[in-house]
């Protein structure tokens, strides 16, 4: 779609040359023969850019920016002068014009500065869009937290954000790590910088070493260019590793070297490369049980955990259930054209649900149950939830083993949920022998 130029100028000589030059850098031109004119087609149709003859009878180009500025702020003007002496330049620029040309003008002149003020202009509605973006997802007003365990991270989180120190997040898998993550981005001072977030888990080691430092041509096969690591990509900004526990100790004394020194040796490098990044780091392992065992590196834990998160799995925090399945509902199902609901029996249904994904199986939930409902009111059968897993639902007629059985079953499934079914890590988390957990699967029919 060509971009739309309004030209104004009382000279229609004048004009059709400057819409000349113009249409044959690709803008679509317009022309109008004084400001009242001008300001009339805006009216009726909008342009990107106005380029307008300083002295005209009656409204000169200085008035008209004047009242362009009054009602479409983000318009720009250009002003196209006989006079391009500094003080008027500086006249125009107070008032607000993007820019002014000197006649006799250079085209290409002409169109380049064009072209900056459609670009600039461009730039600015896509900040603006970002910037609501951002406002409506992770505004305070956007977050829903009613617990009490909620409103206490959020108010961690709040004033963390804006220091410089590393932030640990511990949680079981779906209770929104990475969320917390771009929240204390967003509301630091770094917002306006990257955030980069890398899955540490789904790189292998040498992989991974690429990945977050770099590598320089040649450093093995394959790198046929150099390129920057996620440190670098994120310098200025927040770099979140997500499923830090993952990492083998020896890539862990890599990474301490990075944090303690704050710079990046890129694999195949020889010069360090100083790098500026707050490192938000997330996992759903126990670090002091991995210390424990070994596994992870207790100097690297201080060094990340300098400021600790930990987030409750959300059948913790059952205050929050609700407000967030209404939450999730009502943004499904605007996306949907639709305006729903949930039935008592469906929140009661929310309510009891023992939600081991915690927030991610919440919002899959009710994701579903926006497609399957045929009315507006979602029912108990549109959540399409598994019946053995309402394990929260108390019976006070069950026997001690029956209560017992429950309870083991559905930490069984936790720790299968919380290690993505590795039925080894699941065993290390429950401190029993892998056999053991076949068995125990077996008994109580957990695939």
């Amino acid at each position: 779609m060509k971009q739309r130029v309004l030209i104004v100028d009382d000279e229609e000589r004048m004009a059709e040359v400057v819409a000349m030059a113009l249409r044959r850098g690709g803008f679509d031109c317009e022309i109008r023969d004084g400001g009242e004119a001008a300001l009339q087609a805006l009216e009726e149709r909008p342009a990107d850019v106005v380029v307008s003859d300083w002295k005209m009878p009656g409204m000169d180009g200085i008035e008209l920016l004047r009242l362009l500025r009054e009602r479409w702020s983000d318009l720009p003007v250009i002003l196209l002068t006989a006079y391009g002496d500094v003080p008027k330049a500086v006249q125009a620029m107070r008032a607000g014009a993007f820019d002014y040309v000197t006649k006799p003008f250079d085209n290409d002149e002409l169109r380049a500065i064009v072209t900056r003020a459609c670009e600039m202009r461009r730039l600015e509605r896509e900040n603006r869009w970002l910037r609501q973006e951002v406002a409506e997802r992770y505004g305070p007003g956007a977050i829903v937290a009613e617990s009490a365990q909620s409103r206490a991270v959020l108010d961690l989180v709040r004033r963390a954000a804006p220091s410089r120190a590393s932030v640990l997040i511990q949680g079981e898998s779906g209770t929104g790590k990475e969320l917390v993550a771009r929240l204390l981005h967003y509301w630091s001072d770094r917002v306006g910088k990257p955030f980069v977030a890398v899955n540490c888990k789904a790189f292998a080691e040498g992989v991974l070493e690429s990945e977050l430092f770099g590598h320089e041509l040649g450093a093995f096969t394959g790198a046929v260019a150099a390129r920057d690591g996620c440190f670098t990509r994120a310098s200025g900004g927040t770099l979140f590793l997500d499923e830090i526990g993952e990492v083998s100790v020896d890539f862990q004394a890599k990474l301490l070297r990075v944090l303690q020194e704050g710079e990046v040796l890129p694999v195949g490098g020889v010069e360090p490369r100083k790098v500026d990044v707050r490192v938000v780091a997330a996992t759903n392992r126990v670090l002091r049980d991995e210390i424990a065992a070994g596994r992870f590196r207790e100097d690297l834990f201080f060094r990340i955990n300098v400021i600790p998160v930990h987030l409750a799995p959300l059948r913790e925090r059952r205050e929050d259930i609700l407000p967030i399945a209404r939450h999730f509902l009502g943004r499904h199902a605007a996306e949907a054209g639709r305006g729903m609901a949930f039935s008592d029996a469906a929140e009661d249904v929310l309510r009891a649900h023992a939600w081991l994904g915690n927030v991610r199986e919440l919002e899959n939930a009710v994701e579903r149950a926006v497609v399957l409902s045929r009315g507006e009111i979602v029912g108990p059968d549109d959540l399409l939830l598994e019946a053995d897993s309402h394990s929260a639902q108390r019976d006070d007629g069950a026997s001690l083993q029956d209560a017992l059985d429950r309870a083991t079953a559905e930490r069984i499934r936790a720790a299968l949920h919380q290690t993505s079914g590795n039925r080894g890590d699941a065993a290390r988390r429950l401190g029993i022998e892998r056999t053991t957990l076949y068995r125990m699967m077996k008994r109580f029919g957990i695939d």
